[in-house]
């Protein structure tokens, strides 16, 4: 069964286009104009080994506001679509990556309950080229929100903002990647006591 989500998203401020398959190789096709934001979303693609295309058209002549809140939530609306019932998922996973001097720590529950952590050094640049770096936890409060999911990033320490940031996408790839690979194990089991994800 494909695990494959697609999510048109259409405002008055962007038109957006997300593509997900979560069993993919890592190949990304990404264009939202803000090029720091695309890096990050290749990222995503490929150290989670999902398949991702994204295509957004936002209102850039304000800011990058719109267009990567808007990217981010018609992103978590296609992860939550291609996971489907969850069913023989690992449903939990965790990741630590360092970058350099910085290091990220993520843990994701993918519990059907939206639900954010985050934490970052203070005083960070405030602009990575277009990207500005306050737009990380937007980013994450988005992705949770349409994605359903209960997210924890803790970055204890790093200097150069770039890094801060680039290493949260790469362990978040990584324990998205884990939390939704099947379980050989669980084959047909739903991974909760509830009964419900």
């Amino acid at each position: 069964m494909n695990r494959v989500g697609r999510v048109e998203r259409t405002t008055k401020e962007t038109s957006v286009l997300v593509e997900i398959d979560l069993d993919g190789t890592g190949q990304v096709d990404v264009s939202t104009g803000v090029g720091f934001f695309d890096h990050m979303l290749d990222q995503l693609g490929r150290h989670g080994l999902f398949d991702l295309r994204v295509k957004t058209d936002g209102d850039l002549h304000i800011d990058t506001h719109h267009t990567i809140e808007d990217t981010s939530l018609a992103l978590g609306a296609a992860f939550k679509q291609a996971l489907g019932d969850k069913v023989g998922i690992y449903r939990f996973g965790n990741c630590t990556v360092p970058l350099d001097e910085s290091l990220a720590q993520v843990t994701v529950d993918l519990s059907g309950r939206p639900y954010l952590v985050h934490t970052e050094p203070e005083n960070m640049a405030p602009m990575i080229g277009a990207y500005d770096t306050t737009m990380t936890r937007h980013i994450l409060e988005s992705f949770v929100a349409q994605a359903q999911i209960a997210l924890h990033v803790h970055v204890p320490y790093g200097r150069n903002a770039h890094h801060i940031v680039e290493c949260q996408f790469k362990a978040l790839a990584r324990a998205l990647r884990y939390a939704s690979e099947r379980d050989t194990r669980a084959a047909g089991i739903l991974p909760s006591t509830k009964g419900a994800l």
